[in-house]
Protein backbone atom coordinates (compact mmCIF):
# COMPACT_ATOMS: atom_id res chain seq x y z
CA UNK A 1 0.00 0.00 0.00
CA UNK A 2 1.36 3.59 -1.21
CA UNK A 3 -1.05 5.25 1.11
CA UNK A 4 -1.94 5.48 5.15
CA UNK A 5 -5.40 6.02 6.27
CA UNK A 6 -6.00 6.94 9.52
CA UNK A 7 -9.79 7.66 10.92
CA UNK A 8 -10.92 9.02 13.81
CA UNK A 9 -14.57 10.49 15.00
CA UNK A 10 -15.36 13.98 14.37
CA UNK A 11 -19.14 15.65 15.37
CA UNK A 12 -21.60 13.80 16.78
CA UNK A 13 -21.41 10.49 13.93
CA UNK A 14 -18.86 11.54 11.25
CA UNK A 15 -15.59 10.00 10.58
CA UNK A 16 -12.24 12.38 9.74
CA UNK A 17 -10.02 10.92 7.80
CA UNK A 18 -6.43 11.63 7.03
CA UNK A 19 -4.35 10.07 4.28
CA UNK A 20 -1.00 10.25 4.00
CA UNK A 21 1.51 9.38 1.25
CA UNK A 22 4.87 8.47 2.80
CA UNK A 23 7.01 8.86 -0.16
CA UNK A 24 6.62 12.56 -0.49
CA UNK A 25 5.11 13.20 2.83
CA UNK A 26 1.88 14.79 1.43
CA UNK A 27 -1.05 14.80 3.58
CA UNK A 28 -4.66 14.99 2.76
CA UNK A 29 -8.28 15.42 5.17
CA UNK A 30 -10.92 13.70 3.07
CA UNK A 31 -13.46 16.42 3.94
CA UNK A 32 -13.03 18.83 7.02
CA UNK A 33 -15.80 17.95 9.12
CA UNK A 34 -14.77 19.48 12.11
CA UNK A 35 -11.31 21.30 12.21
CA UNK A 36 -9.97 20.99 15.85
CA UNK A 37 -10.04 16.85 15.89
CA UNK A 38 -8.29 17.01 12.48
CA UNK A 39 -5.48 19.02 13.44
CA UNK A 40 -5.06 17.05 17.05
CA UNK A 41 -5.00 13.71 14.41
CA UNK A 42 -1.92 15.68 12.21
CA UNK A 43 -0.48 16.25 15.73
CA UNK A 44 -0.82 12.68 17.28
CA UNK A 45 0.41 11.48 13.73
CA UNK A 46 3.26 13.93 13.05
CA UNK A 47 1.61 14.94 9.35
CA UNK A 48 1.84 17.87 7.61
CA UNK A 49 -2.13 19.04 6.33
CA UNK A 50 -1.08 19.69 2.49
CA UNK A 51 -4.55 19.08 1.02
CA UNK A 52 -8.29 18.68 1.60
CA UNK A 53 -10.50 16.40 -1.07
CA UNK A 54 -14.18 17.80 -0.45
CA UNK A 55 -16.66 15.46 -1.90
CA UNK A 56 -19.85 17.85 -1.14
CA UNK A 57 -20.26 21.07 -0.11
CA UNK A 58 -22.24 19.99 3.87
CA UNK A 59 -21.34 21.75 6.46
CA UNK A 60 -20.29 18.60 8.18
CA UNK A 61 -17.79 18.14 5.09
CA UNK A 62 -16.96 21.39 4.56
CA UNK A 63 -17.26 23.02 7.59
CA UNK A 64 -13.63 23.13 8.46
CA UNK A 65 -12.04 24.36 5.49
CA UNK A 66 -11.25 27.60 5.67
CA UNK A 67 -9.63 26.58 9.53
CA UNK A 68 -7.56 24.57 7.97
CA UNK A 69 -6.46 26.40 5.39
CA UNK A 70 -5.98 29.49 7.12
CA UNK A 71 -3.19 27.50 9.64
CA UNK A 72 -2.09 25.12 6.93
CA UNK A 73 -2.22 27.05 3.97
CA UNK A 74 -3.23 23.85 2.37
CA UNK A 75 -4.64 23.24 -1.37
CA UNK A 76 -8.70 22.62 -1.27
CA UNK A 77 -10.24 20.34 -4.09
CA UNK A 78 -13.43 19.86 -5.05
CA UNK A 79 -16.41 19.32 -7.45
CA UNK A 80 -16.11 21.99 -10.47
CA UNK A 81 -19.76 21.86 -11.08
CA UNK A 82 -20.50 22.78 -7.51
CA UNK A 83 -17.25 25.19 -6.65
CA UNK A 84 -19.40 28.21 -5.52
CA UNK A 85 -20.26 26.24 -2.53
CA UNK A 86 -17.24 24.28 -1.55
CA UNK A 87 -15.37 26.78 0.96
CA UNK A 88 -11.75 28.05 -0.01
CA UNK A 89 -11.63 25.98 -3.24
CA UNK A 90 -8.23 25.99 -5.38
CA UNK A 91 -8.52 23.21 -7.49
CA UNK A 92 -11.96 22.02 -9.50
CA UNK A 93 -12.53 18.36 -10.95
CA UNK A 94 -15.02 16.78 -12.63
CA UNK A 95 -16.05 13.15 -13.60
CA UNK A 96 -12.97 10.85 -15.42
CA UNK A 97 -10.23 13.20 -14.05
CA UNK A 98 -7.45 11.66 -12.46
CA UNK A 99 -4.44 13.68 -10.49
CA UNK A 100 -0.98 13.16 -9.25
CA UNK A 101 -1.09 13.60 -5.23
CA UNK A 102 2.74 13.02 -4.55
CA UNK A 103 3.48 9.88 -6.20
CA UNK A 104 0.14 8.48 -6.46
CA UNK A 105 -2.86 8.73 -8.98
CA UNK A 106 -6.44 9.88 -7.78
CA UNK A 107 -9.10 9.26 -9.67
CA UNK A 108 -12.28 11.01 -9.45
CA UNK A 109 -15.76 10.00 -10.10
CA UNK A 110 -18.96 12.16 -9.84
CA UNK A 111 -21.66 10.37 -7.88
CA UNK A 112 -24.83 13.06 -7.72
CA UNK A 113 -28.09 12.13 -5.39
CA UNK A 114 -27.78 13.38 -2.57
CA UNK A 115 -26.29 16.81 -3.84
CA UNK A 116 -25.67 17.36 -7.39
CA UNK A 117 -21.69 18.45 -7.03
CA UNK A 118 -21.01 15.34 -5.10
CA UNK A 119 -17.82 13.09 -6.17
CA UNK A 120 -15.18 10.53 -4.50
CA UNK A 121 -11.97 9.67 -4.51
CA UNK A 122 -10.65 6.64 -5.91
CA UNK A 123 -7.10 5.60 -5.43
CA UNK A 124 -6.88 2.25 -7.72
CA UNK A 125 -3.08 1.29 -6.69
CA UNK A 126 -4.48 1.01 -3.09
CA UNK A 127 -7.80 -0.22 -3.29
CA UNK A 128 -9.23 2.41 -1.80
CA UNK A 129 -11.95 4.95 -2.17
CA UNK A 130 -13.77 7.99 -0.19
CA UNK A 131 -17.41 7.78 -0.89
CA UNK A 132 -18.67 10.91 1.35
CA UNK A 133 -22.61 10.35 2.03
CA UNK A 134 -23.56 8.89 -1.75
CA UNK A 135 -22.68 5.08 -0.80
CA UNK A 136 -22.61 4.05 3.34
CA UNK A 137 -22.02 0.61 5.12
CA UNK A 138 -25.79 -0.91 4.39
CA UNK A 139 -27.38 2.57 3.24
CA UNK A 140 -26.60 5.61 0.67
CA UNK A 141 -27.53 9.14 1.30
CA UNK A 142 -30.84 10.61 1.57
CA UNK A 143 -31.78 11.91 -2.00
CA UNK A 144 -31.34 16.09 -0.46
CA UNK A 145 -30.71 17.30 -4.18
CA UNK A 146 -30.54 14.61 -6.83
CA UNK A 147 -33.34 12.45 -8.08
CA UNK A 148 -33.49 7.80 -8.56
CA UNK A 149 -32.18 7.76 -11.15
CA UNK A 150 -28.67 10.00 -10.70
CA UNK A 151 -28.35 8.29 -7.60
CA UNK A 152 -28.82 4.79 -8.71
CA UNK A 153 -25.94 5.29 -11.40
CA UNK A 154 -23.79 6.63 -9.34
CA UNK A 155 -24.33 3.50 -7.32
CA UNK A 156 -23.60 1.78 -10.03
CA UNK A 157 -20.69 3.32 -11.12
CA UNK A 158 -18.90 2.28 -7.17
CA UNK A 159 -20.54 -0.92 -7.54
CA UNK A 160 -18.45 -1.65 -10.83
CA UNK A 161 -15.09 -1.19 -8.61
CA UNK A 162 -13.47 -4.31 -7.42
CA UNK A 163 -14.86 -6.19 -4.33
CA UNK A 164 -11.58 -6.32 -2.58
CA UNK A 165 -12.03 -2.19 -2.42
CA UNK A 166 -12.28 -0.73 0.58
CA UNK A 167 -14.75 1.69 1.23
CA UNK A 168 -14.30 4.80 3.55
CA UNK A 169 -18.14 6.48 4.06
CA UNK A 170 -18.57 9.44 6.16
CA UNK A 171 -20.85 8.53 8.68
CA UNK A 172 -21.29 5.48 11.54
CA UNK A 173 -25.01 4.84 10.43
CA UNK A 174 -24.77 1.15 10.00
CA UNK A 175 -26.85 -0.14 12.93
CA UNK A 176 -29.72 1.91 12.24
CA UNK A 177 -28.90 0.91 8.12
CA UNK A 178 -28.92 -2.86 9.27
CA UNK A 179 -32.20 -2.61 10.98
CA UNK A 180 -33.67 -1.03 7.73
CA UNK A 181 -32.03 -3.72 5.59
CA UNK A 182 -33.54 -6.68 7.34
CA UNK A 183 -37.36 -5.00 7.19
CA UNK A 184 -36.72 -4.71 2.99
CA UNK A 185 -34.55 -8.19 3.06
CA UNK A 186 -34.85 -10.66 5.94
CA UNK A 187 -34.47 -13.68 3.44
CA UNK A 188 -30.71 -12.47 3.27
CA UNK A 189 -28.52 -14.90 5.26
CA UNK A 190 -25.26 -12.95 4.83
CA UNK A 191 -27.16 -9.84 6.11
CA UNK A 192 -28.32 -11.44 8.85
CA UNK A 193 -24.96 -12.72 10.16
CA UNK A 194 -23.28 -9.36 8.96
CA UNK A 195 -26.28 -7.56 11.37
CA UNK A 196 -25.22 -9.64 14.22
CA UNK A 197 -21.50 -8.35 13.61
CA UNK A 198 -22.63 -5.37 13.65
CA UNK A 199 -24.27 -5.30 17.08
CA UNK A 200 -21.10 -7.09 18.16
CA UNK A 201 -19.04 -4.31 17.24
CA UNK A 202 -20.92 -1.38 18.33
CA UNK A 203 -21.66 -2.89 21.42
CA UNK A 204 -17.96 -2.71 22.34
CA UNK A 205 -17.29 0.82 20.71
CA UNK A 206 -15.35 -0.94 17.44
CA UNK A 207 -16.29 1.63 13.95
CA UNK A 208 -18.01 -0.42 11.53
CA UNK A 209 -16.22 1.66 8.80
CA UNK A 210 -14.60 1.09 6.93
CA UNK A 211 -16.32 -1.57 4.44
CA UNK A 212 -15.56 -2.81 0.94
CA UNK A 213 -17.23 -2.76 -2.49
CA UNK A 214 -17.95 -6.47 -1.83
CA UNK A 215 -19.79 -7.26 1.54
CA UNK A 216 -22.14 -4.08 0.33
CA UNK A 217 -22.70 -5.81 -3.30
CA UNK A 218 -24.12 -8.89 -1.06
CA UNK A 219 -25.97 -7.11 1.59
CA UNK A 220 -27.13 -3.00 1.36
CA UNK A 221 -30.16 -3.44 0.15
CA UNK A 222 -29.64 0.16 -1.99
CA UNK A 223 -27.24 -1.66 -4.58
CA UNK A 224 -29.36 -4.35 -4.82
CA UNK A 225 -33.41 -4.04 -6.70
CA UNK A 226 -32.11 -6.71 -8.54
CA UNK A 227 -33.15 -9.09 -5.30
CA UNK A 228 -36.04 -10.85 -6.24
CA UNK A 229 -36.72 -11.58 -2.57
CA UNK A 230 -36.45 -7.36 -2.11
CA UNK A 231 -38.84 -6.61 -5.15
CA UNK A 232 -41.61 -9.40 -3.87
CA UNK A 233 -40.90 -7.85 0.02
CA UNK A 234 -41.62 -4.37 -1.48
CA UNK A 235 -43.80 -5.31 -3.85
CA UNK A 236 -42.13 -4.14 -7.08
CA UNK A 237 -41.83 -8.09 -7.99
CA UNK A 238 -40.39 -7.96 -11.56
CA UNK A 239 -40.13 -3.93 -11.69
CA UNK A 240 -37.44 -1.37 -13.46
CA UNK A 241 -34.58 -1.15 -11.28
CA UNK A 242 -34.64 2.47 -10.63
CA UNK A 243 -38.28 2.15 -9.44
CA UNK A 244 -37.44 -0.55 -6.91
CA UNK A 245 -34.24 1.43 -5.92
CA UNK A 246 -36.68 4.62 -5.14
CA UNK A 247 -38.93 3.00 -3.30
CA UNK A 248 -36.29 1.12 -1.26
CA UNK A 249 -35.06 4.83 -0.58
CA UNK A 250 -38.25 5.91 0.12
CA UNK A 251 -39.23 3.33 3.04
CA UNK A 252 -35.64 4.36 4.60
CA UNK A 253 -36.46 7.81 4.83
CA UNK A 254 -40.05 6.70 6.44
CA UNK A 255 -38.49 4.04 8.54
Amino acid sequence: MTIQVHQFPCLSDNYGFLVHEPESGVTASVDSPEADPINRALEEKGWRLTHIFNTHHHFDHAGGNEKLKSKWSCEVIGAANDASRIPGIDTRVSDGDTFVWGNTEVKVFEVPGHTTGHIAYYFAADDVVFVGDTLFALGCGRLFEGTPVQMWDSLQKLMALPDETTVYCAHEYTQANAAFALSVEPQNEALVARSREIDELRAQGIPTVPTTIGRERATNPFVRPMSSDLQVTIGLEGADLVDVFAETRRRKDNF
